[in-house]
């Protein structure tokens, strides 16, 4: 059966205590967004609707930032789950299948859950997804007929009989397409609040002879953000959970409770990751790799066999080859490391490629930006960079060249030669003693 998701993140957020729409602020390195869109994407879904209101173009740009191909749709008025499910009809036109509907301040929805949904389709018209609240207080009640799901009652129109129930609404729903829309369309604000709930459709649907059911997951699932704490919160379960299939995958976490994944973070298993490291988003480590403490990767690639720190900076486009060594005190940028090559120590690699086996000292700096664009500077092969060159880029030292230490090479190095650009030093016999007692002599006149 073919699916459409539907991710509702139209809210403002003003728990959060922020002008950033809640949808956007971050978790694991990625808006909230991104993480509800990511949780769909499992089932393959042939049209993806994002339903935006505050802060709309930015939430769009985001959305699209995530999903180039994804619907973005307006809700100008936020009058409800229901009317913003709507808002998505347009973009659902031609489409026949079920239509998931997710939240985009939800990040937790898992994989077996989503499938599990899908398949409950064979059995109900409308399913829900429910979770037992250790705390149902706020919740949605969930009323049961045996198996078959009754109504749902927000916790304000709930009677004391319904408020003691503890399964609760996560405000998941899965239905076909065109019903979900029809539904939508007939739900009322008749209620405490003045809104169209979603949740209105299973009753309405029932009225029309059609059936609902429930799948449940855990409670810790559908934890929805709303506040800073509640951020915070899920930031500690992602790390948590994270941290925890790293291990089980095989890696070596040597500090795991201070080394922090993105959303994304690809470990292979064999890698070695020790303490106070952190991962942003878009970086894949091999197995075999080691990661030293206090190093910050991000949007890189790091082969087999390879190290990297102490307090090294990988930022995006890093490429490291297998068994390179990036040292401390190093940062690497949009720059491709083949295979052997050494940056050992206080070193700026930026918009470069470096050769196998190449060498670069400490205080080598590729001067890759001239205040307007940037150039690439190229390290041929087994090329040894003495200790505080500056490359001027654009320029390219050849396989086998060598710099002379402290050298600021503006010109090409031919293969094998010897660049050495450094003014000639001469010396003053007793230079320095005089400076000197003339500045004592004035610093002591001055007192």
């Amino acid at each position: 059966m073919a699916v459409a998701l539907i991710v509702l993140a139209a809210g403002q957020g003003t728990r959060m205590g922020s002008n950033l729409p809640k949808v956007l602020h971050p978790l694991a390195g990625a808006p909230l967004l991104w993480h509800a869109l990511r949780a769909g994407a499992v089932l393959e879904p042939e049209r993806r609707v994002v339903v935006v209101g505050h802060g709309a173009e930015a939430v769009a740009a985001s959305a699209r930032e995530a999903d180039p191909e994804v619907a973005v749709v307006r809700q100008y008025d936020r009058l409800g789950t229901a009317h913003a499910a709507l808002q998505a009809a347009p973009a659902l036109e031609g489409f026949a299948g079920d239509a998931l509907v997710l939240y985009g301040d939800t990040p937790f929805i898992g994989e077996d859950t989503l499938h599990a949904l899908q398949a409950a389709r064979s059995r109900a018209d409308v399913v829900v997804l429910g979770f037992e609240a250790a705390d149902p207080t706020g919740y949605g009640r969930l009323v049961m007929d045996g198996d078959r799901l009754e109504r749902i009652v927000e916790q304000k129109d709930a009677t004391e009989a319904e408020r003691a129930i503890r399964l609760c609404n996560s405000g998941v729903v899965c239905a076909d397409a065109r019903l979900l829309m029809d539904l939508a369309a007939g739900v009322g604000n008749a209620n405490a609040s003045g809104e169209y709930y979603l949740t209105d459709i299973v009753a309405l649907g029932r009225e029309r002879g059609l059936t609902a059911g429930v799948v449940r997951c855990a409670e810790a699932e559908t934890l929805g953000i709303n506040t800073p704490s509640e951020l915070a919160a899920a930031e500690a379960a992602f790390q948590a959970r994270a941290r925890a299939e790293a291990v089980a995958n095989g890696v070596a976490l040597q500090g795991p409770d201070t080394v922090f994944f993105a959303f994304d973070t690809a470990l292979g298993g064999g890698a070695t990751v020790e303490p106070y490291v952190v991962f942003g988003p878009g970086v894949t480590v091999e197995t075999g790799a080691r990661i030293r403490s206090f190093s910050h990767l991000e949007g890189c690639h790091v082969s087999r066999g390879a190290t990297v720190g102490p307090f090294a900076r990988l930022r995006p486009g890093a490429e490291l080859a297998e068994g390179v060594r990036v040292g401390n005190f190093v940062e690497i940028k949009n720059a491709t490391l083949d295979e052997g090559a050494k940056v050992n120590h206080l070193t700026y690699v930026g918009d470069a490629e470096v050769g196998a086996g190449a060498n670069l000292g400490a205080g080598t700096v590729t001067c890759n930006y001239d205040g307007v664009s940037k150039h690439r500077s190229e390290i041929g092969a087994g090329a040894f960079i003495g200790s505080a060159t500056m490359l001027v880029a654009p320029v390219r030292v050849g396989q086998g060249a060598m710099t002379g230490s402290g050298s600021v090479i503006t010109e090409d190095v031919p293969d094998g030669a010897l660049a050495v650009a450094r003014a000639r030093q001469v010396n003053k016999p007793g230079l320095a003693a005089r400076l000197m007692a003339r500045l004592r002599a004035g610093r002591t006149g001055r007192a």
